[in-house]
């Protein structure tokens, strides 16, 4: 959908003669070298995310302590479908969970960081063909493999009704998302001014406590549930056309 909404920017940019603005796509790249390198040559780390929350988070947080976005540091984790734990300096992602595909903890859909030969033993095991571990590493893993169910408010209600198996998955999410916060608080050598939690599942109660629970000895948390990306597109342009940001030009 990103992708698609660069084209379709041009068009309509072309029609009527105005400019067009893509803000914080999913694939940014601030990484230091360092971030990019995996532990197997050929293998590169990449900066993918959920970019457009993240940021437009990170800027209202910003703004709400008083100071630029260039001033702070931020761990910010966007948690749907996906999750994104990143690691913001001076308003740069400098590191940055693999929220599709790659590392990170587990979420609703997807399998996060895997123990390695067990991997390799399930994909060359003969069940599943690439587009087959694909689809299952991607949608149907996480708390749909374990619990066949990806409605976060769904799994609380069976929380609540005394399922024990739905207890020990949650809260094993819960605390993977808790170390890569911690992970990630460790890129920025500790210089936090603050960890925001944002994305739908921000908007459990439950959840973030727990969280908070792990990860407040850290820095301050504060909770902006939710995703704020049609706002997020439109700040960024005002940012463009205002110069507090100086657009670039993409050939």
């Amino acid at each position: 959908a990103a992708n698609l909404g660069a084209i379709l920017a041009d068009h309509f940019a072309r029609i009527h003669n105005i400019p067009a603005y893509i803000t914080d796509p999913i694939t940014v790249d601030n990484f230091p070298d360092i971030a990019r390198i995996s532990g197997v040559p050929g293998i590169v780390r990449k900066c993918r995310a959920h970019v457009l929350n993240i940021k437009a988070v990170a800027w209202a947080e910003a703004s709400r302590v008083g100071k630029k976005l260039s001033e702070v540091n931020f761990v910010v984790a966007h948690m749907g479908g996906g999750i994104s734990v990143a690691a913001l300096a001076g308003g740069l992602i400098v590191d940055v969970n693999d929220g599709l595909l790659g590392m990170g903890p587990f979420s609703p859909e997807r399998a996060g960081a895997l123990p390695i030969g067990a991997l390799v033993d399930l994909c060359y095991g003969g069940t599943y063909t690439r587009d087959e571990m694909i689809a299952l590493l991607s949608n149907k893993s996480g708390l749909a493999g374990y619990l066949g169910e990806t409605d976060l408010r769904k799994v609380e209600e069976r929380i609540e009704s005394g399922d024990a198996q739905a207890v020990l998955i949650y809260e094993a999410m819960c605390y993977q998302i808790a170390k890569e916060i911690g992970a990630a608080a460790t890129a920025l050598k500790g210089r936090i001014d603050g960890i925001i939690l944002t994305g739908g599942m921000a908007n459990s109660r439950r959840l973030t406590d727990i969280l908070t629970d792990y990860v407040r000895f850290i820095a301050p948390v504060t909770l902006v549930p939710g995703e704020h990306e049609m706002k997020a597109l439109a700040e960024g342009a005002i940012r463009a056309l205002t110069g507090v940001e100086t657009a670039k030009v993409y050939a």
